[in-house]
């Protein structure tokens, strides 16, 4: 049991799919797998001299230890490594600002080409939506996406989100991108089987009693 990190310690399982809290030694696994196409938050810097990937494999780092680094029980990010057949295929993230307050979560994911199109990206995000308005209590999941990005918006409204709206950003370019955002309320969520381990330590580093 990790006392002075409890979360490296919780566990979420649905169906085939393990969602474990990812961990430093995972890092270079993680940028030697990110796809090309993966996409950052369009507000965050590149850096002229690297290569895109080489700017997503950075960022990615960074990410990482960002959401360690700020990790606080009323605003925090939970990035969870998604385990198929015993390999880490992709990124699993669960993000709560003012959670406490709001009791809503935003989410936001990656996988490799080699397992898309066999339904792992509604597993994965089946799993954290699972914990999050089971373990955690949420009342509300939102996330958004460009326009182009069907794949995230796909999974969003087949797992029953609608659409909330659109917002423009200006992104990394200075392009103006348009973004669609959608909400899930707890009401709506169908449930589903996930299990979840080592969650009691780890109630109080989300802002719970």
């Amino acid at each position: 049991m990790n006392s002075h990190w409890p979360l490296f310690d919780l566990r979420l399982r649905h169906r085939d799919l393990l969602l474990r809290p990812v961990r430093e030694a995972d890092l270079p696994h993680l940028c030697a797998v990110l796809p090309p196409d993966v996409g950052h938050d369009p507000r965050l810097a590149l850096f002229p001299h690297q290569s895109l990937l080489e700017n997503e494999r950075r960022l990615l780092c960074m990410s990482y230890w960002k959401s360690l680094g700020t990790w606080d029980p009323a605003s925090w990010e939970l990035h969870l490594a998604v385990v198929l057949d015993d390999a880490i295929v992709g990124v699993q993230t669960l993000e709560g600002d003012n959670f406490p307050a709001l009791r809503t979560v935003d989410s936001a994911s990656w996988l490799v080409p080699a397992v898309r199109g066999r339904g792992v990206g509604v597993r994965m995000r089946t799993a954290a939506l699972g914990f999050a308005f089971g373990s955690l209590g949420a009342t509300a999941a939102i996330s958004s996406a460009t326009l182009g990005n069907h794949a995230s918006l796909g999974v969003s409204r087949r797992i029953g989100y609608l659409d909330n709206g659109r917002s423009r950003i200006v992104d990394t370019g200075g392009d103006v991108a348009e973004l669609q955002h959608l909400r899930l309320t707890a009401d709506r969520w169908p449930g589903a089987e996930v299990t979840v381990e080592g969650f009691d330590a780890c109630r109080p580093w989300f802002g719970l009693a």
